[in-house]
């Protein structure tokens, strides 16, 4: 994905926890700027701890 590539943000379909790209998530590892697709397949949701498959792309 190149650089000029909007963030994206990414809902998880269990609780609703909304993971977006330009804020990351910090406390769990994750920079502001992470996207998507370079979270680690072990990333849990902080929230719930669901799986990176349970979110879905979501437009906000």
């Amino acid at each position: 994905m190149s650089s000029d590539t909007p963030m994206q943000t990414w809902m998880c379909l269990i609780c609703g926890y909304i993971y977006d790209e330009s804020k990351g998530d910090p406390e769990h590892g994750l920079p502001p700027g992470t996207r998507w697709q370079d979270v680690p397949v072990n990333w849990t949701c902080p929230e719930c701890g669901a799986r990176k498959e349970e979110f879905e792309m979501v437009e906000i």
